[in-house]
């Protein structure tokens, strides 16, 4: 994973988070925590020597 696309998942868990205080509805922030832990996850696992030769 690259440095774009850890930034660009941390975006959409912030948006999702900013449409969960909108809506008030469990499924936004649900979605939010699992993206963010997807992303977190792939993040630490990359940085971890997960680059094929």
């Amino acid at each position: 994973m690259g440095p774009w696309a850890f930034f660009a998942g941390l975006l959409a868990c912030v948006m999702g988070m900013g449409k969960w205080q909108e809506t008030g509805s469990p499924w936004w922030l649900g979605g939010s925590i699992a993206l963010f832990v997807i992303v977190l996850v792939s993040g630490l696992a990359s940085l971890g020597g997960g680059k094929k030769p």
